[in-house]
């Protein structure tokens, strides 16, 4: 065998280890959010509820990102653990805002922040407003086979007035929903439904406050 031969083979060689060496590409995580809502618009009441001002979602860092949270309530319930390859299209906190801002405007006008302010503006009014502070958001597990969507916001009506925002009222809301599969997907059919529970809760407790 030449010494030419013979370098080229171990440079094959070289090669195909480096080949077989090289980490396979990270799978690319799927991204989830809570579905496309109602397929057709629904006309509010005809004693509609008066403006409401939603203010944003607040929440702790571990629930203000994408990832797609659970818990092993049989081993140790007080960690939180991410999805490896599932994760949410936008942090929780935005996702639950969108569906209970769908939710509440059927009863009424739903505003944000800048948007009262030029209502108070231009005709003087100054409408209530609602902050929502999320305090949980996770796929439980009671067992490696049973487990639900849990949701557990704290929500809060306040008058807005010139001297400031004054408490009405407040509420604690707490949903579980069992979910079909022990998996992603099942947890996130879980969540989903919990958040359309607590908003449903949420516009009920609202209509008692008129």
């Amino acid at each position: 065998m030449s010494a030419r031969l013979a370098k080229g083979l171990a440079a094959i060689a070289v090669l195909a280890l480096v080949g077989c060496a090289a980490p396979d590409k990270p799978a690319r995580a799927t991204l989830y959010d809570f579905g496309p809502g109602p397929a057709t618009a629904t006309a509010a009441p005809a004693q509609a509820r008066p403006a409401l001002v939603l203010a944003d979602i607040e929440s702790s860092a571990a629930l203000d990102s994408s990832a797609l949270l659970y818990r092993l309530g049989y081993d140790d319930a007080h960690q939180l653990r991410p999805y490896a390859h599932a994760r949410w299209s936008a942090p929780p906190p935005q996702l639950i805002r969108q569906r209970l801002r769908e939710q509440l405007a059927r009863d009424g006008p739903v505003l944000d922040l800048g948007e009262s302010a030029a209502l108070a503006r231009d005709v003087g009014a100054m409408p209530r407003i609602l902050r929502i502070e999320l305090e949980e958001f996770s796929h439980y597990f009671e067992t490696p086979a049973q487990s639900w969507g849990l949701v557990r916001l704290r929500a809060t009506l306040l008058d807005n007035t010139s001297g400031g925002e004054r408490l009405l009222d407040q509420r604690m809301i707490v949903m579980r929903t069992p979910a079909t599969t022990p998996d992603a997907p099942g947890g996130v059919r879980a969540l989903a439904a919990a958040t359309d529970g607590a908003a449903e809760q949420i516009a009920q407790w609202l209509a008692q406050q008129r």
